[in-house]
């Protein structure tokens, strides 16, 4: 299935600009066709002549006169229909047919429109009405169609859609509720439901020949955003097109979006979209309020497991059994891995931890903590990336027991020090994580699935059981030193990088 953009590229429309605003244009070419009660196909013209269809959308607001699917279609130029597009690209304004198109389910009438951009006619834009569909003029219906003739001009003299690409799915719609303004800014007509929207917000009386920006802004109970609000309708009317803007009052919480109507020829205004957004609003402060609250937890869980790292580290100095204070100490730095995972955690607004950034911190506690062999350089190849917390908490403390047995056990003593290469490798949601040294291998028929020691037996724990993978050794084809055979511990992690359900 190839992209919008794949497709524009396809046509004559492929310079990036181009593209880009044609992009914009199908990101918000809904509002028209509600506004027009019409379906909307764009189209671009071929090397060969022929006119390609690359986007389609059909309104809310009317029954649609295209069921069939019109994307990846061809017009060819021998066609009677591409008249009008060759038309309207050539002399680059709207072009109507005459007659209405009676060969589908319900006849139509179909108007192209010039999609213009620095100057350039880019595509055509097919407006096909459904004329089987009878309705009454009312003030409602006369108002949309009126819109939508402004701005199926701004389409064609390059001023609509605006350079910001707004998110379709927060942006309000025609049905939500809809005021014309004029060009001093006064409500020349509010829909039913943008009344009913503004009623909740605390505005009595008629909207009808008041000045919007300023009811806007002495009905929200938040001054700074009564500003900011009418400040945005106010750039409209002046002819910019402002970002949406939520104002707060008595009862309910709108989102305002605001856009000039400056077709050439026409009367100049703006029109403003509210919708209510009172519940989403209430459920993104409840969800911040939850996400602060789990960032607190791991706030806490992070300075508990810091006391008790530092509890154990007060023992591990009063002991006078070396096993007991190695003991002591290898648990100081498991309890202080996690607690670094913790605390990447509390400062992140997701569930997910750059593992890169904890293990550049764990790695020089290994060097602290290692009190047995020579001084290892270790050092990171790869990226882990950013790993769900539940992966990752496991992963860092498999990671860390690997990299704490090759620094403690790769290198004799009385010998030089070595290396320690942390190798990770991704494709996809797989992980492939190896420890490799250039230290003096494993003893003779070494099994690390039979190894009762105390470090394996955690990393076979953790990588069987909390990150369903295995666990394999071998000798380094190329180990991070010359001189001795060194040691390869592979952990094989399908889907570890997948979020966790």
């Amino acid at each position: 299935m190839s992209t919008l953009s794949e497709r524009l590229h396809r046509g004559s429309a492929s310079a990036p600009s181009q593209v880009d605003h044609a992009r914009r244009l199908v990101a918000d070419w809904q509002l028209l066709a509600d506004l027009a009660f019409a379906d909307l196909t764009l189209w671009v013209p071929l090397r060969t002549g022929a006119w390609w269809c690359v986007a389609q959308v059909r309104p809310l607001t009317a029954p649609t006169s295209q069921p069939e699917d019109l994307v990846g279609s061809e017009v060819h130029d021998t066609d009677a229909d591409a008249e009008p597009f060759r038309l309207a690209h050539r002399e680059g304004r709207p072009v109507t047919e005459g007659d209405p198109d009676w060969s589908g389910a319900s006849p139509r009438r179909r108007e192209v429109i010039p999609v213009r951009h620095d100057g350039v006619v880019v595509a055509v834009l097919a407006k096909d009405t459904n004329l089987a569909v009878t309705r009454s003029p009312s003030t409602l219906e006369l108002t949309y169609l009126d819109i939508a003739a402004d701005l199926c001009l701004m389409v064609s003299a390059g001023t609509f859609p605006p350079e910001k690409l707004l998110d379709g799915e927060l942006t309000p719609r025609v049905g939500d509720g809809l005021v014309r303004l004029d060009a001093a800014g006064r409500a020349v007509y509010a829909s039913p439901n943008a009344l009913s929207a503004f009623r909740r917000l605390g505005v009595t009386g008629d909207l009808a020949g008041a000045d919007l920006a300023r009811v806007t802004r002495s009905a929200a109970s938040d001054g700074v955003a009564g500003e900011a609000v009418a400040a945005a309708i106010s750039a409209a009317v002046a002819g910019r097109f402002p970002d949406p803007t939520d104002v707060e009052g008595r009862s309910a919480t709108l989102l305002v979006r605001a856009l000039p109507l400056q077709a050439p020829g026409a009367e100049e205004g703006a029109l403003v979209l509210v919708r209510d957004v009172t519940d989403l609003r209430s459920r993104d402060r409840a969800l911040l309020t939850k996400d602060a609250t789990i960032r607190e937890i791991h706030h806490r869980v992070k300075n508990n497991l810091q006391t008790v790292a530092a509890l154990l580290r007060l023992q591990a100095r009063r002991m006078t059994e070396p096993a007991a204070r190695a003991a002591l100490e290898e648990s100081v730095r498991r309890v202080a891995s996690i607690a670094v995972v913790h605390e990447t955690l509390a400062g992140s607004r997701e569930d997910v931890v750059d593992v890169d950034g904890v293990l550049d911190q764990v790695l020089p506690m290994l060097g602290d903590l290692t009190s047995i062999g020579p001084a290892a350089r270790t050092r990171r190849v790869g990226a882990f990336g950013e790993l769900p917390a539940a992966t990752a908490t496991p992963l860092v403390m498999a990671v860390t027991e690997l990299l704490h047995n090759a620094a403690e056990h790769a290198f004799p003593a009385d010998g030089p020090p070595g290396s320690i290469e942390l190798v990770a490798e991704r494709d996809g949601d797989d992980l492939v994580v190896r420890v490799r040294d250039d230290g003096q291998g494993l003893p003779e028929g070494f099994d690390p699935a039979l190894s009762d020691g105390l470090g394996l037996q955690i990393v076979r724990t953790l990588v069987t059981s909390e990150l369903g993978g295995t666990l394999h050794t071998a000798t380094p084809a190329q180990p991070p030193g010359p001189g001795r055979p060194g040691t390869e511990v592979v952990l094989d992690l399908p889907g570890a990088g997948r979020p966790r359900r």
